[in-house]
């Protein structure tokens, strides 16, 4: 059974840093691409970032480049999302994801989902 479990979530301030991890577990975690996908209430739920198996490829949303930045290790099966300089319209329920698509990019393609982390950025 495969579970993806995010923590690290909370409330902060605007302009204050969280660190998201999520902790992969009944899957061979260095074989699928991770990701992190956001939903903010009443919205689509957008790409936030991904990283290949080996760290070798990085993408980020058009928003979190310079501000978010994402990293694994292997050797945990932890994937972690950095985020600083956080923003208001940055709150929202952030979701660890894995695929063993090539399209990383792909949403649809994210075989297993996590249950997602609460974060709230306020003004």
């Amino acid at each position: 059974q495969v579970q993806l479990v995010e923590s690290g979530g909370g409330l902060v301030q605007a302009g204050g840093s969280l660190s998201l991890s999520c902790v992969a577990s009944g899957l061979t975690f260095s074989g699928y691409a991770m990701n992190w996908v956001r939903q903010a209430p009443g919205k689509e739920r957008e790409f936030v970032a991904s990283l290949t198996r080996s760290s070798t490829y990085v993408y980020y949303a058009d928003f979190a480049l310079g501000r978010f930045n994402i990293s694994r290790d292997n050797t945990k099966n932890t994937v972690y999302l950095q985020m600083s300089s956080l923003k208001p319209e940055d709150t929202a329920v952030y979701y660890c994801a894995a695929t063993a698509s090539r399209n990383s990019l792909n949403m649809d393609a994210y075989e297993y989902w996590g249950q997602g982390t609460q974060v709230t950025v306020s003004s």
